[in-house]
């Protein structure tokens, strides 16, 4: 497409002479900006992927795709029974009986915070990755018995508490005695600490042998609901219709992950969006910046335009020779980018703990943004579109600058000079 002469003419007018700086530097402003534009894109686009990931597989590691719950207080009383023929269901990968319940906590060293509490056989919690694959302290052998209780790492620090150590539950629907309601208290021994890696559990969840639970929430033979988890929670919808089909006349509700957590996906979704436009007007101001230093070039050139015209120049060489000059700035830029992108990416956390132990401030707050790490993950398909936004806008730039200097009249061009 482009020869060797007007491959060479457009390096050179790349190339920087006396009384051309400016040009040059403008030009590499724009270089600049397309690189930035790129790699921001990428950059945000991989941690806003890596967010949802990671949210996504802590929400659902911990609470199930979808909850089976009783059509009363009273909770679901054959639970064992439904649990095995939910498993029989094809897509279905484990069905958990759950007894769960808001709680107050509180220990001897004076440490008091609200909680959720939630029963879960001990069998049944060691096939849970997420709690038995992030055990920090104690052992899950210990877990079983009437007063055993597994929390987090994080709670266990707001309370001030160690393996062996008593944690008290104080429950809001107290006991009805003749002086009145009592609140209900039970002192439990912290046998095992869990670090899931998500702010929300590791510092308000607990965790108790079920028949413990039954005991403390006064739901004997009975559970709060079953947990199901399926082979693909995106397809989570059909499993939800064939449960309800076998289970039928039964009274309940089924509660699935997209249906309890739409809002804050959702919301997610749109700030990924919303972030993509809006960085998407780096690469569109650069282009811009592009559009400036050709224009510039173009009319500092004009007399070398004209003799090239004169000497035999096709007007469709011009043209090539300065969409060569400016696709080679937004190629470049783009390349740059990419790199810059890719390996910031794969590095981001690496390079947050060098940014925090620099300024000595905390960067990602876990109590803000949930998780306790930055993740990044690339989607390969986001890249490729991100890296022809930036050629195509690039190129785009180019079009009528190039389209100008075609269009110069040579006789003009030197009669002005």
């Amino acid at each position: 497409m482009f020869g060797a002469f007007e491959r060479k003419v457009a390096f050179r007018y790349l190339r920087a002479r006396k009384g051309e700086r400016f040009v040059s530097v403008i030009a590499t402003f724009s270089l600049v900006g397309i690189a930035l534009g790129v790699a921001t894109l990428i950059i945000v686009m991989s941690v806003m992927n890596g967010f949802r990931q990671e949210l996504l597989g802590r929400i659902l590691g911990l609470n199930g795709h979808l909850g089976i719950y009783a059509a009363d207080s009273n909770g679901l009383r054959n639970y064992d029974d439904i649990a095995e023929r939910v498993r029989k269901l094809a897509g279905v990968l484990s069905a958990t009986p759950i007894v769960e319940g808001q709680v107050l906590l509180t220990s001897e060293a004076g440490g008091a915070t609200g909680g959720l509490a939630r029963g879960i056989k001990p069998e049944d919690l060691r096939q849970r990755p997420l709690l038995a694959g992030n055990i920090r302290a104690g052992s899950l052998d210990d877990f079983q018995g009437e007063d055993a209780i597994l929390i987090g790492t994080r709670l266990a620090q707001k309370l001030g508490v160690r393996i062996g150590d008593k944690v008290t539950l104080v429950s809001p629907q107290g006991r009805a005695t003749v002086i009145g309601t009592v609140p209900r208290l039970r002192a439990y021994t912290v046998v095992a600490m869990f670090e899931a890696g998500m702010n929300e559990y590791d510092s308000s969840y607990v965790f108790l042998p079920l028949p413990a639970a039954q005991i403390y929430f006064q739901l004997r033979d009975a559970a709060s609901q079953i947990e199901v988890f399926v082979d693909n929670p995106d397809q989570v919808r059909p499993v939800t219709q064939e449960i309800v089909r076998a289970l039928q006349p039964m009274p309940f509700r089924v509660l699935d992950w997209q249906a309890s957590n739409s809002s804050f996906f959702a919301a997610v979704q749109v700030e990924r969006n919303v972030m993509f436009l809006i960085l998407t007007l780096i690469i569109i101001v650069a282009a811009f910046n592009i559009v400036s230093s050709l224009i510039m070039l173009v009319k500092d050139k004009g007399r070398d335009i004209a003799i090239l015209r004169t000497m035999g120049a096709t007007s469709g060489a011009i043209m090539r020779i300065f969409l060569l000059c400016g696709t080679s700035i937004g190629v470049l830029g783009t390349l740059i980018g990419f790199i810059i992108g890719l390996v910031f990416c794969l590095n981001i956390e690496s390079i947050r703990q060098f940014l925090q132990s620099l300024t000595g401030t905390q960067l990602f707050s876990p109590e803000v943004y949930f998780l306790t790490r930055l993740p990044a993950v690339v989607n390969p398909n986001e890249v490729v579109q991100v890296v022809l936004m930036g050629l195509g806008l690039s190129l785009l730039a180019t079009l009528y600058p190039s389209w100008r200097a075609a269009k110069t009249d040579p006789v003009e061009a030197l009669r002005n000079e």
